[in-house]
């Protein structure tokens, strides 16, 4: 039924030309350059310290490595860290 449902998302997606990511709650991770990420679509702060930041996602988690990091913003669906990022991770369930 799962799988059902991810493809019928994917088809709603392209047919009513919606974005892919907010259909399927996919992350969307913006970076500029090494010193500023943009997350969103996240389900939720799991670890942060000025060296590294873990976010759980739907379909699993995405960590940051890094240095210097500093919490800019974070609200319900989007956060914002800066500092100097060095790796991003994608980890699934």
């Amino acid at each position: 039924m799962e799988k059902w449902r991810g493809r019928f998302k994917q088809w709603a997606s392209k047919q009513f030309h919606l974005p892919e990511d907010v259909l399927l709650e996919l992350p969307r991770i913006t970076t500029v350059g090494q010193i500023h990420a943009y997350i969103e679509n996240h389900k939720g702060l799991v670890t942060f310290t000025d060296r590294e930041l873990v976010v759980k996602m739907s379909n699993g988690y995405v960590k940051i490595h890094g240095e210097n990091f500093v919490l800019k913003t974070m609200l319900k669906e989007e956060i914002i860290v800066e500092g100097k990022i060095m790796d991003i991770q994608y980890m699934n369930h």
